[in-house]
């Protein structure tokens, strides 16, 4: 049987991939920083190595003996002053893998990418088809993103990598063990303890039906071609009051403006990096939550077979983790 390797196991969507593998009888081995949290997945019959995407060494001993990749590996930490750490992990870390790769690899690589790479429209919702065409009004994380899948397409074109981009929504679930940006906000909203919503939102899907939409993409996947995978878009008030009644507790009531969300987003900023904290509510991850293009997955549903739960039921699953694991 033919070992598949997980970089970036730990994560959300990379311990979903890896569970999923697992259960499915997969040879798997996974890659992992010495310092990253493993609980996910340490109950997992696998092979574990440590390494870290920007060392090639690391990358070319994981890569030995393994067919097919899983590329989990996302910093979204959008929210950062500084956008060096961004494209040192999701640009450079992931041609470093790439790299090793094609130097090592015999089946196919699969790519996390973003929604956020497509382009917008005004005509309703975007699909594969639409190139990104809003880098003047897009924040740094997304141009970064937009940067990580150009160069990944031009491996696929100009080097021969067999790939696959999975453009994957906001994942909503267990097991989302930081949490994400986004899964804390449904944390938050399920303890009650977030009174106030905002305008926008984004396409969103459950993160398992993500993990088995990449292992699809894998199986029945063209090379060099992009799938979105998302079951529908759902706003920050829809998705906080889900999470509100979920866990009991009243949904927010108080409609936040987005001149002053960024008013607080900028003191905020200033007040950290006064005190030099590193401040997760920002203008710019403000600007990125809503600005982001709603989506059809119609090509994944009709290429790969792949057919998502609605969404309700995950947030649901999130809250009962966060619940469980944190609560008040």
């Amino acid at each position: 049987m033919s070992k598949k390797l997980v970089v970036g196991a730990s994560g959300f969507l990379g311990s979903h991939v890896t569970k999923a593998l697992v259960a499915a009888g997969q040879d798997v081995r996974v890659l992992v920083r010495p310092t990253s949290n493993t609980e996910s997945i340490d109950h997992l019959k696998l092979e574990l190595v440590h390494g870290n995407v920007l060392d090639s060494t690391s990358l070319e001993k994981a890569m030995n003996g393994c067919e097919s990749v899983y590329y989990c590996v996302v910093d979204t930490r959008a929210w950062l002053q500084d956008p060096t750490p961004l494209y040192r992990v999701n640009v450079d870390g992931l041609r470093n893998t790439m790299d090793a790769f094609l130097a090592r690899g015999a089946g196919k690589f699969m790519f996390t990418s973003t929604f956020g790479t497509l382009g917008r429209r005004c005509d309703g919702p975007s699909t594969e088809a639409d190139a990104f065409n809003w880098w003047e009004d897009a924040p740094e994380y997304i141009r970064c993103r937009v940067v990580a899948e150009n160069l990944f397409m031009e491996y696929c074109r100009d080097k021969g990598l067999p790939g696959v981009a999975c453009c994957v929504g906001n994942t909503y679930g267990p097991g989302d063990v930081g949490p994400t940006p986004h899964g804390n906000l449904v944390r938050l909203a399920a303890q009650g303890r977030l009174p106030v919503f905002w305008d926008g939102g984004g396409p969103s899907l459950g993160i398992e039906d993500a993990a088995r939409g990449m292992i699809l993409a894998e199986q029945r996947g063209r090379i060099g071609e992009r799938y979105v995978f998302a079951q529908r878009w759902v706003s920050f008030k829809e998705l906080l009051t889900l999470a509100a009644t979920s866990g009991g507790r009243r949904p927010p009531w108080i409609r936040v403006p987005i001149p002053v969300l960024d008013g607080i987003a900028k003191i905020t900023e200033r007040v950290c990096r006064f005190l030099n904290l590193e401040s997760v509510v920002t203008a710019s991850s403000i600007k990125c939550a809503r600005m982001l293009p709603n989506v059809k997955c119609e090509k994944a549903e009709r290429e790969l077979e792949w057919i998502p739960s609605p969404v309700e039921q995950s947030v649901h699953k999130a809250v009962d983790y966060y619940l469980n694991r944190m609560p008040l």
